[in-house]
């Protein structure tokens, strides 16, 4: 029998046109992945291409292709919400009743007094902003005080940023722990994230040294499913901080694209026993998607499929690869936050001959329960597994192989 793997790749932000409800959110229009190919005169991603991209919706230069050797389709999100943490939990099987609080003026006071207290010290800045602006505009006085820069976005975030030479990494990680221990409950933000930076007025870089403090999923996932049974979950890049470590038993810092890419072929050396590995492919979002950088977006996605080459040729026999997003993050719009948007989905194998729609996902919480199916696992939470209309293309039944305590 062959080993039995499931290797899911987050590709961050790339969604591919609005939710019905994208009016409420103030995306209509957005359709990341299209609109990227259309303002670029089109795309080159022929390993996507060959797997079905475009039969999931029109994206210029990327043809449909009905010899394609992968399941297709879309996902909806049906949790409130187009931030990165919602994205991932409902991916894994959390659907939340409501969004994580967001804080378009700021937070309020008594927020920021009780941090302060804590701390010991005054903070700077204390609205939404654009990471790389409020260095910019606070990062001197910063330097001068030794205050942390605090700030938010869109995003249900409170962001700590210092410079290394004033705040060390180690103390300003502190710092976000403290932030995290007191945004509990109705300020319960879903991402408590450190930004450290260097450099001199006028020239302030960020490093690779961000983290993300996030809350707890609030059900149990199907990660946790996995790990609670003896299966293997590797989390690469930034997914052990987005589900605060729970449910994954090793986990890969990589930064940025190329890291993470190098950190999925070394965890498929690696891991040599049934298992998930679970990447996010952060660049599209934090240097492209929210600094509407339209040129560098289409860059990394023609990138991108490069990279997937040498993962496809790793895939071994009982593999199978999964590639989806999270939300949308749309850089030819005028808004810099991410968009409400559906989101592709992309499964294949080496045993996969065939051409498969699987149509319109209700919820991304079909991916959690689709890797219990294939790892023979119970499954309460939500979703509705695509994997029956898979497995018979693999000569398998509709269930996995495994089963609870095998």
């Amino acid at each position: 029998m062959d080993k039995r793997r499931i290797i899911v790749l987050v590709l961050d932000s790339v969604g591919v046109g609005e939710l019905p409800d994208a009016a409420a959110y103030g995306d209509v229009g957005s359709a990341t992945l299209p609109n990227v190919a259309a303002a670029v005169g089109g795309l080159r991603l022929p390993n996507l291409e060959r797997l079905g991209l475009g039969n999931i919706v029109p994206i210029k230069g990327v043809q449909p292709n009905k010899h394609c050797r992968a399941a297709w389709g879309k996902m909806a999100e049906r949790s409130p919400g187009k931030d990165t943490t919602t994205g991932h939990w409902e991916l894994m099987g959390v659907i939340l009743d409501r969004p994580f609080p967001v804080y378009p003026d700021g937070f309020p006071a008594e927020v920021i007094r009780a941090f302060e207290e804590r701390i010991g010290t005054k903070v700077l800045g204390n609205k939404p902003a654009s990471g790389t602006e409020i260095i910019k505009e606070l990062g001197k006085k910063h330097m001068e005080t030794g205050f942390p820069i605090v700030y938010t976005s869109a995003d249900s975030v409170f962001q700590i940023a210092a410079h290394e030479d004033i705040i060390s990494v180690d103390k300003l990680y502190e710092l976000c722990e403290t932030a995290r221990s007191l945004l509990q409950g109705e300020h319960g933000v879903g991402r408590v994230i450190a930004r450290p930076f260097i450099g001199k007025p006028g020239a302030f870089q960020r490093t690779d040294r961000r983290r993300d403090f996030s809350l707890p999923p609030v059900k149990p996932t199907v990660l946790d499913r996995l790990a609670e049974t003896g299966f293997a979950v590797y989390g690469i890049g930034k997914i052990s901080d987005i589900f605060a470590g729970r449910g994954i038993t090793k986990a890969f810092s990589a930064h940025g694209n190329s890291e993470v890419q190098q950190a999925v072929l070394d965890a498929m050396d690696e891991l040599q026993e049934e298992g998930l590995i679970f990447a996010n492919f952060v660049d599209f979002d934090t240097l492209w998607g929210h600094r509407n950088d339209v040129q560098g977006y289409a860059k990394g996605l023609e990138e991108l499929d490069a990279k997937l080459g040498p993962i496809l040729e790793k895939l071994a026999p009982g593999d199978v690869l999964i590639v989806t997003a999270d939300h949308g993050c749309d850089p030819t719009t005028a808004s810099t936050d991410h968009s409400r948007e559906y989101v592709p989905l992309l499964v294949t194998s080496t045993r996969l001959t065939s051409c498969i729609p699987v149509g319109v996902r209700q919820t991304f919480a079909d991916v959690a329960a689709s890797i219990a199916e294939f790892f023979g696992l119970s499954w309460e939470g939500p979703g509705t597994s695509f994997w029956p209309l898979i497995a018979p293309k693999l000569g398998l039944e509709g269930k996995g192989e495994y089963r609870e305590g095998v």
